[in-house]
């Protein structure tokens, strides 16, 4: 295996360009597999969903197994080792810290002129579909970040959805951490077809008005050609991560942490750029000994990373390496520098960004508290972490007596009347000609 190692220098924007694409999903191609699937599924509801479980996951499920039991759910949460119990109530605690601090005021309102009142509402959102996936491992994480802020938010109906085992049985942490939230509604279906349940509704499976959760590239397409449908949410896919370091950074902490995201499949992507030429040599010597410490299936991840979506890059200078991150816009932004708060503020496109030794992305992914569901695919260029935000929706209002509109209404009247909105312009007229206007 050969890790990239890549010279900012000698690169020319197009080559510089090609570094930050994604290896991609080939969407165009997999929304083509996807159609017929979504398109079965609203036609035969639960008994499709029935013949994809055992197609593609091998559980044979009847539509009265999709949904899993209140008691199937607290089984779970006494099933769970202690150990792993305690750290979940942890994570749980933290995620709602944080997710608590982005809540706004459910009213609020300015005063534009004198006698013309403006303002907003923040409504929690009906209902939300939670994918869970499952593909590469088992993610009660994926859960907590996923289910916290939407509880958190005040969501009247939360429903998750996750693939199942052969058996027909989700994973229990998964499980544990529904309960241990407050999720209404758990179901065994996985893929595009659960997706498409929850975009159209089914005999079991009702409708919702959004959908957010990370999956596969089959998830991924049918959410995308779903987006007209429903509100398909933040568009997360393969994971990524660039680490920022300096000459102060300790190389092996460096190049271990490249392998958090590198670890998570093959089409993930994992770089670390630095200005330093003997940082990038000493990372670039110590990652084989830290590959060989891998189990075999990570370990074939991150080496399928590091040669393909992934590696070392040399910067020219600090100015050029964060040229490259903010080009790149990667998901998840390490800085190990001497001081990375005063590089923060030049940050423009991370979705998420740690700063120092003592954050590595381990901690991010499941206690800290902010959100580990992020823009990808450089999306990150204009979106944002998924947030208690993702689960509201604001509504403005307005109100203006006598004084304000005798105040507003001639220039509006000239608007109007320029844009030929005669009905518009009439509406304004009659108030300012007649003695009907109340208080």
């Amino acid at each position: 295996m050969t890790t990239n190692f890549i010279i900012t220098a000698n690169l020319s924007d197009d080559d510089r360009k090609r570094l930050c694409n994604r290896p991609g999903v080939g969407l165009q191609e997999l929304i083509s597999q996807v159609f017929p699937i979504i398109e079965d599924v609203k036609k035969r509801g639960d008994a499709a969903l029935s013949d994809y479980s055992l197609r593609f996951d091998g559980a044979k499920l009847s539509r009265d197994e999709f949904r899993v039991t209140d008691t199937a759910i607290e089984e779970a949460i006494r099933s769970i080792a202690p150990e792993l119990k305690r750290a979940m109530v942890g994570s749980i605690q933290n995620i709602t810290k944080f997710h608590e601090f982005q809540k706004e005021p459910l009213t609020r309102e300015v005063e534009i002129i004198k006698g013309v009142v403006a303002g907003e509402r923040t409504i929690p959102l009906r209902s939300v579909g939670l994918y869970i996936p499952r593909g590469k491992g088992s993610f009660p994480s994926m859960m907590m970040m996923a289910a916290v802020p939407a509880k958190v938010a005040g969501v009247k109906r939360i429903v998750a959805v996750s693939p199942p085992d052969k058996f027909g049985k989700a994973d229990q942490a998964t499980l544990a951490a529904a309960g241990m939230i407050g999720v209404d509604e758990f179901y065994t279906v996985g893929g595009a077809h659960a997706i498409a349940a929850l975009a159209y509704g089914t005999e079991t499976i009702k409708q919702v008005d959004k959908i957010v959760g990370p999956g596969s590239g089959y998830v991924l397409a049918a959410k995308q050609w779903l987006s007209s449908e429903v509100d398909t949410g933040l568009p997360a896919g393969p994971s990524e991560a660039v680490i920022l370091a300096d000459s102060s950074a300790d190389a092996i902490l460096v190049a271990t942490d490249l392998l958090i995201e590198a670890e998570h499949g093959p089409d993930s992507s994992a770089y670390i750029v630095t200005p330093d030429p003997s940082l990038a040599k000493e990372a670039l010597d110590i990652l084989p000994r830290l590959l060989n410490n891998l189990p075999q299936d990570r370990r074939s991840y991150c080496e399928k990373v590091l040669s393909n979506s992934g590696g070392i890059v040399l910067a020219s200078d600090m100015d050029d390496a964060i040229r490259f991150v903010n080009e790149f816009a990667p998901e998840h932004l390490q800085i190990m520098t001497s001081n990375p708060r005063e590089l923060l503020a030049r940050i423009s496109t991370a979705g998420e960004t740690l700063l120092g030794r003592f954050t590595p992305g381990t901690l991010a992914n499941y206690s800290i508290g902010p959100n580990a569901i992020l823009p990808t695919s450089g999306f990150g260029r204009t979106a944002s972490a998924l947030s208690v935000r993702d689960f509201t929706r604001k509504m403005s209002f307005a109100e203006v007596t006598k004084e304000g509109f005798m105040a507003m209404a001639p220039n509006t009247l000239i608007l109007a009347d320029y844009e030929g909105f005669p009905a518009h312009a009439e509406a304004l007229r009659y108030r300012m000609t007649t003695m009907e206007i109340k208080e």
